[in-house]
């Protein structure tokens, strides 16, 4: 395997505070504040890796805490920004955890994911690097399934160049994509799983050490099956990338990407809160924040592929603290949050922007759906302003889920067009004011607005 390591100190080093928040303001709407946060937390980690080993090592995250309603971005720009700088992110929702002692997942766990997601990242590298190698071998095996005994020793030297010219013949039909359905015959390696070893929980459950015992225990087996040459690719590439690629190698960076540039998005910190007597139970969350606290500020957790430490892991906490505050947080917790950012509600004007503006607005989403059956729908501009305020008007009269209510706005006034769209004679579609209140109108005024919480 090539001998290129990622050089963490180039880690975003093309990425100013000011180019981030361009980039993430091509996708989300408003909430400035969170973006500046945000790009100088990161830009930070890149000065950071400038230093000296001595000092990088005293220089922790300055961790971000996001308040605001549900639907306004909290997680979007989190995972944005991961996607933005290449970063292993894993985004969790703090009421999955529970305090040790309870069934549940412990908080540890948050972290093997991380690693998880960094191991499939650097290990996607690697083999994209490789490719054009692993194609070749894996056209060799291909051939040599579709057409055996080529490694027996041919004595006849005409039978020797027929048997080659036959197989240069499959190797165009198989460029061709010929052959994708025809049946080879390959080895198939697979573990077998002792029936009644692991607990209801399961494997992800198992510690960690048990589980990677386990691993080296259970006898590998092989299968010679008939399957499609299409499927048979997948499988021998698979084989070819482990024969090739140094997992150690994989492990080691992956572990180096965790712990320096790592990402973890936990939502709903909110619902962490102990409440008030007589408010409801509130077993384990005062816990739950006990076992987040050493994570959060600093400590080793081990995993089967090696020690991870999360003194340097950027963690965001998110949550919309309607019934409670930050406040209401163990005050060690707090202190480990020190940015703390209010995103807004959204407007029916960032309703507007939102339909419109980002790469991947739903107004666009939906052009570029019904091209494909050959129609062409446009929006005027006065249409759009209806479905915002509609959505609008939603939110404030029932519960307040934000951006999300779009979602059902547009499927809603979409969904006769998009039924007959493939029988249509017209090529052109206008949706107008008139249509979408004919179409939306009725679900605006019902007092019983339960239908559109999604």
């Amino acid at each position: 395997m090539a001998e290129n390591n990622i050089d963490l100190a180039k880690y975003c080093d093309d990425l100013t505070p000011k180019q981030i928040v361009s980039e993430l303001n091509k996708y989300i709407i408003s909430q400035d504040e969170a973006k500046k946060s945000v790009a100088i937390a990161i830009r930070n980690r890149w000065r950071r890796l400038q230093l000296d080993d001595k000092l990088r090592k005293e220089i922790g995250p300055k961790n971000i805490l996001m308040i605001g309603p549900t639907g306004v971005g909290k997680t979007e720009i989190a995972r944005r920004l991961a996607e933005l700088v290449k970063a292993p992110f894993i985004k969790v929702e703090a009421t999955k955890y529970t305090e040790v002692g309870y069934h549940g997942r412990d908080v540890d766990a948050m972290v093997r994911d991380l690693l998880e997601m960094a191991l499939r990242m650097v290990k996607a590298e690697y083999a994209e690097e490789i490719k054009g190698q692993v194609d070749e071998q894996v056209e060799e095996r291909l051939l040599d399934a579709l057409l055996p005994g080529r490694n027996v020793e041919i004595e006849d030297e005409r039978a020797r160049k027929r048997t080659e010219r036959t197989r240069n013949k499959l190797r165009d039909q198989l460029r061709k994509g010929v052959l994708e359905d025809k049946l080879v015959e390959i080895v198939i390696e697979e573990k077998a799983i002792p029936m009644g070893v692991f607990t209801p929980m399961g494997m992800d459950q198992m510690d960690e050490e048990f589980q990677g015992i386990l691993d080296k225990l259970v006898p590998t087996r092989s299968q010679t099956k008939k399957i499609p040459v299409k499927d048979a690719r997948k499988i021998i590439r698979s084989q070819q990338l482990d024969a090739i690629l140094d997992n150690e190698k994989i492990v080691t960076e992956a572990i180096r990407r965790t712990e320096n540039t790592g990402i973890i998005f936990i939502d709903e910190l909110d619902k962490l809160c102990v409440q008030e007597a007589g408010r409801g139970p509130d077993v384990s969350r005062q816990g739950v924040q006990r076992d987040l606290l050493p994570i959060v500020e600093g400590s080793t957790i081990y995993t089967r592929h090696g020690p991870v430490r999360t003194d340097h892991i950027l963690f965001i906490g998110a949550g919309a603290f309607s019934s409670s505050k930050p406040s209401d947080l163990m005050p060690e917790l707090q202190g480990r949050f020190p940015i703390r950012v209010e995103l807004n509600e959204l407007a029916k004007e960032d309703f507007i922007r939102i339909l419109t503006e980002p790469e991947n607005a739903l107004i666009k989403q939906q052009k570029a759906l019904m091209k494909t059956e050959g129609i062409t729908v446009d929006f005027t501009p006065k249409a759009i302003e209806v479905m915002a305020e509609i959505a609008y008007q939603v939110n404030q009269t029932s519960q307040n889920i934000g951006a999300r209510r779009l979602y059902t706005i547009v499927e809603k006034l979409m969904e006769d067009i998009s039924f007959d769209t493939p029988e249509m004679r017209k090529k052109s579609i206008k949706i107008d004011e008139k249509y979408v209140r004919k179409q939306l109108g009725k679900l605006a005024e019902d007092e019983d607005l339960s239908k559109f919480i999604l």
